[in-house]
């Protein structure tokens, strides 16, 4: 019979390294989704696909087997056989059975793909630490010619790689890959057809004159997608099955890349689009990068949404459209708008490995540069139909500010004196404005001047906000600065079972904004402290947020293609991520700088802009009750917070010390 060890059995052995695929196959939902198969399914078609963007193939087959087995084919390149030259086993086995291994980290001249979705290497590994068998068919004409099979189970090599000579029928290029999911680590064990069939039909359309197939070998029917007009076919086609609206005017679309002399972009990185405007039914969005779904959009399609409003907002006010009082705002324009973009991004940073949005800020600036001349020219040149657009955009804008009058009259009774030290915004649409509440006066000057005053709003705070967790309500107002915070977002103190008065709320979101140390931490927590103990509504509806700016600036030198960049990390472990990720590039150690930032008064407005500020670029981080709910968090804030818990506070410290990140 096993004995169970003990809580306090902590020692050299209770540590435990994870080695090759382990890490996915003990926590999957890590990298990839799980609802199904279908993800590790789109990590093989993928592949294909950048072997098609990189101009290598011109055909992608995906057959649903009868047994449960799903095959893609493609006639790329077929993946290296022949032994790496420093782990010295078959460059396929290590691309199929290691973490970060593959093509995708080259991006620089000569590299296998100077453009794909693969960044971290981990794509094709965990579709096979997440099959029961995979089978590896390669057809290579280089020196390693000949048909090449390989199989796996587990994620393990069980079929050592075989090679033979070409036959009288075989193919001369490409690779075959078939998976056998394993049902254990998903939550249905079926691929949904709809979705492989959307995936596939946007790969077809993303790469013109490549022809998608797809064959279900149970009933026999093959699907063809090949598009010759390519995104404007699909958004048409997409718009006639949603909606069924007239286009307001003719489709806009474009492409355009990089240069070699382009200041700050890579040569080749850039968007295809195609945009149209609709007066009713639904609006149809979809956004890739490099051929990769991106259904959360990212910074590419803020990007475009700049781009439309600074084109549209350059019409009309030339054009002297405006009627008094009406101000223009980047929803009007985009409220009705249907788009397909498909972006081109050098060195692409997701959020997460399943790769749903994209996080790089530089797509912002490179999407929004290229649309906004190329509409406001198009504008110009059809005047009409720039008529009919701003007619539109007015009419939304007028909208919303109708919506906004109508909140401002619910609220505005008995309106308090503002605190002096608060400088507002000047929108009235309380959804949309934004408070920050900023530690200290040098980093409140900062965060003025890289506001967006339209609808930030900036209340720095002096000092240490006091510990009001054992406070009564009716002596808050004894401490100017929980005063100040009060008045300022238009709503008292309230308990958690209290109905408080919320229509006077003059921010949509509340957003503490403290240094990236300790003491920023501490003014963190004092924060919460306050809005859970005494504004909890607040919490409970999602308007408080922490806002996380950037501890270390990384200075990189030119790479490859990619140019100076000026990287950011919120902490060592990113910092080490960054540094990581320049090394694989090829960049020399100390070739780059690091800047720590000591505080938010050390960075100037644009930067606080840029990392912090900005909707399109920032990170920030919603403040709920998560699993635990509201019994279990005054628990432990009353642990950490109360007066009375000095030993049960030094207890909980030696506990769970060593699980705290460390503070630099």
């Amino acid at each position: 019979m096993a004995t169970k060890k003990s809580p306090a059995d902590y020692s050299e052995a209770s540590i435990r390294v994870l080695k090759g695929l382990e890490p996915v196959k003990q926590r999957p939902g890590m990298y990839t989704r799980t609802e199904n198969p279908l993800h590790i399914i789109q990590e093989v078609i993928d592949n294909a696909s950048d072997e098609a963007l990189g101009g290598y193939g011109r055909n992608i087959a995906v057959t649903l087997n009868t047994d449960g087995s799903v095959s893609v084919e493609d006639d790329g390149r077929g993946i290296p056989v022949g032994l790496h030259p420093d782990e010295g086993v078959p460059t396929v086995e290590i691309v199929f059975t290691r973490l970060h291994a593959g093509g995708k980290f080259d991006k620089g001249s000569g590299g296998a793909y100077a453009f794909s979705g693969g960044l971290h290497g981990v794509g094709v590994s965990v579709t096979n630490a997440l099959a029961k068998r995979l089978e590896i068919t390669v057809w290579r004409k280089d020196g390693s010619n000949g048909v090449h099979t390989l199989a796996f189970a587990g994620g393990d090599v069980v079929e050592p790689l075989k090679s033979r000579a070409y036959g009288r029928d075989d193919k001369r290029n490409g690779t075959r890959v078939t998976v056998w999911p394993d049902p254990k680590y998903f939550d249905s064990a079926a691929i949904p057809l709809g979705e492989l069939q959307r995936l596939l039909r946007s790969k077809a359309v993303l790469l013109p004159g490549v022809k998608v197939t797809l064959t279900q070998a149970k009933t026999g029917e093959t699907q063809t997608w090949q598009y010759d007009q390519g995104l404007r076919g699909y958004l048409t086609e997409s718009l006639a099955q949603t909606s069924g609206a007239d286009t307001l005017i003719p489709l806009f679309e474009g492409e355009q890349y990089a240069g070699p002399d382009a200041d700050g972009f890579a040569e080749g990185e850039g968007a295809a689009w195609v945009v149209a405007w609709t007066e009713d039914g639904a609006v149809v969005r979809e956004s890739y990068v490099n051929l990769i779904p991106t259904s959360n959009g990212g910074t590419h399609e803020s990007g475009l949404r700049e781009g439309l409003f600074g084109a549209v907002k350059s019409f009309v006010e030339l054009h002297s459209l405006l009627p008094k009082g009406v101000k223009l705002l980047p929803e009007d324009v985009f409220a009705r708008v249907s788009f397909v973009l498909s972006a081109k991004v050098l060195d692409p940073q997701f959020q997460g490995q399943i790769k749903e949005r994209l996080n790089s800020r530089d797509a912002v600036r490179l999407v929004a540069s290229f649309t906004r001349p190329a509409l406001e020219l198009w504008l110009n040149q059809h005047v009409d139909y720039g008529r009919k657009l701003a007619e539109l955009v007015i009419k939304q804008a007028q909208s919303r500010l109708r919506s906004a009058q109508k909140v401002e009259k619910k609220k505005s009774s008995g309106v308090a004196v503002l605190p002096g030290k608060l400088t507002d915004c000047e929108s009235n649409d309380t959804a949309r404005n934004e408070l920050f509440l900023v530690e200290g006066d040098s980093a409140g000057g900062s965060a003025k001047m890289g506001r967006d005053k339209e609808f930030q709003a900036i209340l720095p705070l002096r000092g240490k906000v006091l510990n009001s967790w054992e406070t009564e309500k009716d002596r808050l107002f004894a401490n100017n600065e929980i005063h100040d915070i009060a008045v300022a977002i238009g709503v008292d103190p309230h308990g958690v079972n209290d109905e408080p008065d919320l229509s006077g709320l003059r921010y949509g979101k509340i957003c503490i904004l403290s240094d990236a140390d300790v003491d920023g931490s501490h003014i963190q927590v004092l924060l919460l402290t306050l809005f859970f103990r005494h504004f909890p509504k607040l919490i409970e509806r999602g308007h408080i947020c922490i806002a996380r700016p950037p501890l270390y600036r990384v200075d990189a030198p030119a790479r490859g293609k990619k140019p100076i960049q000026k990287l950011y990390a919120l902490d060592d472990g990113e910092l080490e991520a960054i540094e990581d990720k320049l090394r694989k590039d090829g960049v020399r150690e100390k070739a780059w700088s690091i800047s720590r930032f000591k505080g938010l008064g050390e960075m100037n407005a644009e930067q606080l802009w840029e990392t912090t500020m900005n909707p399109d670029t920032r990170r920030l981080l919603p403040v709920a009750l998560g699993e635990f709910g509201a019994e279990l968090s005054a628990s432990r804030f009353n642990m950490l917070m109360g007066k009375g818990e000095a030993a049960a506070r030094r207890n909980w410290i030696e506990e769970h010390g060593n699980e705290a990140e460390a503070d630099i």
